[in-house]
């Protein structure tokens, strides 16, 4: 049995996932040699992917933008979340911030997610 190494390029994670994908077809006992190895194969490539292909969080103003064009929502259906037409646009040009309650109402009234809406 070879052993676990940190991937520190293309070809290990190619070989990482060549590995690991013969055990989802008859994935192991979990606390078995076998099933530790699996284990920490999938924590070592979860480490690499979430270095290599971090995804950034989504802007704010742009998941309201994602999510107007979703559902094909006009300045009007944001007024219920945001205010009055003119503010609504002020937020949409990035000229005035989210308040808390508008992220709170945007988040109950068009299920767009806390994390997007605060940029974390």
């Amino acid at each position: 049995m070879q052993t676990i190494r940190p991937i520190r390029s293309k070809k290990d994670y190619e070989e990482a996932l060549r590995e690991v994908s013969a055990y989802f077809d008859n994935e192991p006992e979990p606390g078995s040699a076998e099933g530790d190895r699996f284990e920490i194969l999938t924590l070592v490539i979860e480490s690499y992917e979430a270095k290599r292909f971090a995804i950034e969080a989504a802007d704010p103003v742009e998941a309201i933008k994602f999510r107007m064009e979703q559902q094909g929502l006009t300045v009007k259906d944001l007024v219920p979340s945001i205010g009055k037409p003119n503010r609504v646009y002020e937020v949409l040009n990035r000229k005035r911030g989210l308040t808390m309650e508008m992220v709170r109402n945007l988040h109950r009234n068009l299920d767009i997610p806390l994390e997007s809406l605060i940029g974390t």
